[in-house]
């Protein structure tokens, strides 16, 4: 693919060592990185100076799993939001004033889809933060973004029972970050339920977060009719483990939910989920997401 550098596919490559290689991108661009440690996973946190902050307006965290499952190259899921993530960092480093963004690449997102939150790479960031006092961030993670041209805001389902300033912080951030779909995306943007991402762990520790994937306009409107027609897909796909042994108990096929999901999702975990799969367009959005995300101020 003509659009992708080589080290793209250097990155998608068996036997990359993809922490190392992270760290060394950034640093090749005098970015400096560090690993942190946490319940045997191995996070990458971007490191910039003091003058990259102003306490008076909130911390962005903004993060992509840089894991993928074996014998999958990976491409979108999620290769892509690492790579675009990595060159964002690099141009945060001449940032004019201050940006406010705290990245991490993350390690283990993949283990949550058979083992649950507790067990996925971002619940030990997430866990931590909560110890330390940190829930005043606003936290967006990027998942599978190499692929179409309209961006998705993760629909999410929040517990009943949780606290009221809980729902009030997670709808502020949800609705300023619709708010920055909408500027920097004239194309169009869809909020639609999406499978959990790193979003999950720091919604579990009480932390608002939001989730923003992307998706080829014609996969994103035939989803959007298979919902309004299919009232149990959402809770599908939201509680993929769960609701697939409420499938099996029913003697649902589990074919009758796959196939009523975007191509780009069954793509992941294949050998299909390549450079080929990736489309061009995708990059420029994101780029003028990130761009939005960096000139973004929010008071504290």
């Amino acid at each position: 693919m003509s659009f992708l550098p080589e080290e793209f596919l250097e990155y998608i490559s068996p036997d990359c060592n993809r922490m190392q290689f992270i760290r060394d991108y950034l640093k090749k661009f005098g970015v400096e990185s560090a690993v942190c440690a946490i319940d045997g996973k191995n996070h990458i946190l971007v490191q910039y100076g003091s003058s990259a902050y102003n306490p008076q307006f909130k911390i962005k965290t903004v993060i992509a799993h840089y894991d993928r499952v074996s014998g999958s190259p990976g491409a979108n899921d999620n290769s892509a939001a690492d790579f675009q993530l990595m060159n964002w960092a690099v141009t945060l480093k001449n940032y004019p004033g201050f940006h406010n963004i705290r990245i991490f690449f993350t390690d283990g997102e993949e283990l949550g889809w058979n083992t649950g939150v507790s067990e996925q790479g971002a619940f030990g960031i997430a866990k931590t933060f909560s110890r330390l006092g940190i829930k005043n961030d606003d936290v967006y993670v990027f998942d599978a973004c190499g692929r179409g041209s309209v961006p998705v805001l993760s629909r999410t389902l929040i517990n009943e029972k949780a606290p009221a300033s809980f729902k009030k912080s997670f709808t502020d951030l949800f609705n300023r970050t619709q708010d920055l779909l909408r500027s920097v995306c004239p194309q169009g943007w869809m909020s639609l339920p999406v499978p959990y991402s790193d979003n999950a762990s720091f919604i579990a520790c009480g932390i608002p977060a939001v989730a923003i994937t992307m998706l080829p306009a014609d996969e994103a409107s035939l989803y959007a009719r298979e919902l309004s027609v299919n009232h149990d897909l959402e809770n599908a796909v939201l509680n993929r483990e769960s609701s697939k042994k409420e499938r099996m108990e029913s003697h649902v096929p589990e074919y009758a939910y796959k196939e009523r999901i975007p191509l780009t999702w069954r793509l992941f975990h294949t050998q299909k989920d390549n450079a080929a799969s990736l489309t061009r367009d995708s990059f420029g959005v994101m780029s003028a997401i990130l761009a939005g995300l960096a000139a973004l101020k929010v008071p504290v």
